[in-house]
């Protein structure tokens, strides 16, 4: 029986197979673009629901108005859209392995981590689409941003690396567990309470203390605080919390160290999964 061919591990191989794989995965997607409307259409009713359903019923900074509720909702929006990405990635990888197309791919000479990341980079590509579509949506109810576009920019793009971040979080579970079921439905145990114990949503000052202390420590809080910032959006929160007083470069180490640890992580569990 032939020895598989020997996999080349090289940084420059590894980014050129990355962008293969990454290509390979974005044309599947035009092949099935009913994945790429269902990814869209949640985050936009989410919102529509959130601003009309809460807003006025939410005191942000001392006022209901539902402007200013519409305006401190986006940047959750945002984060938790990228954050759900997860999902896809978990669900993604581990369809990949029980079907085995990973198999296919062992029998040619590529960097191994290569699928893993071509993966990745394709969910980048399609949150970022995504982020761009609920950014026009957001303008549609009212949501502004006030610092110019250089600071825009930067709070886009550290909502892109949180969610690219946590698409390394979603390639370890595709790799860890046994059927695509399974990483469809892991993900959400954790996506809720990252999500909503959070500034996202709510002031976290009117959650109780221990839960407060929480929130001001989860990374995703960290991104929307650094993303209200940038934008100039209502809701920044006052905190002793480094996080809170520090919250670009809270998200900047929060996200790369999500990135460099599940990396190593799901690289590693791959490799032992295939040798």
């Amino acid at each position: 029986m032939p020895a598989p061919p020997r996999a080349r591990d090289g940084f420059g191989q590894s980014v050129r197979d990355s962008i293969v794989i990454a290509k390979t995965n974005l044309l599947r997607l035009t092949r099935v673009p009913e994945v790429v409307i269902f990814t869209m259409i949640q985050p936009v009713i989410f919102v529509v629901m959130f601003s009309y359903v809460f807003g006025g019923s939410m005191s942000v900074g001392g006022t209901a108005a539902p402007s200013v509720y519409r305006e401190f909702l986006m940047v959750g929006i945002f984060a938790q859209t990228v954050v759900f990405a997860t999902v896809t990635s978990s669900g993604a990888i581990a369809h990949d392995m029980s079907k085995g197309l990973i198999d296919r791919f062992r029998s040619l000479p590529m960097a191994r981590g290569a699928v893993l990341s071509g993966r990745t980079f394709a969910d980048l590509v399609l949150m970022t689409f995504t982020v761009i579509v609920l950014a026009i949506v957001g303008a549609l109810v009212g949501w502004r941003f006030h610092e110019g576009v250089p600071k825009a920019l930067a709070a886009f793009g550290l909502v892109v690396l949180l969610g690219y971040a946590f698409t390394w979080v979603g390639a370890l579970i595709g790799v860890s567990v046994r059927s695509p079921e399974a990483a469809s439905s892991a993900p959400m145990l954790w996506i809720l309470p990252v999500t909503f114990i959070s500034n996202a949503f709510v002031d976290p000052g009117q959650m109780t203390p221990w839960l407060r202390h929480v929130a001001d420590w989860n990374p995703f809080s960290a991104t929307v605080q650094a993303g209200r910032e940038l934008f100039g959006n209502p809701g920044v929160r006052t905190s002793d919390a480094w996080p809170m007083e520090n919250a670009v470069l809270a998200s900047l180490i929060y996200s790369v160290v999500i990135i460099v640890v599940c990396r190593t992580l799901a690289v590693r569990k791959y490799r032992n999964s295939t040798s």
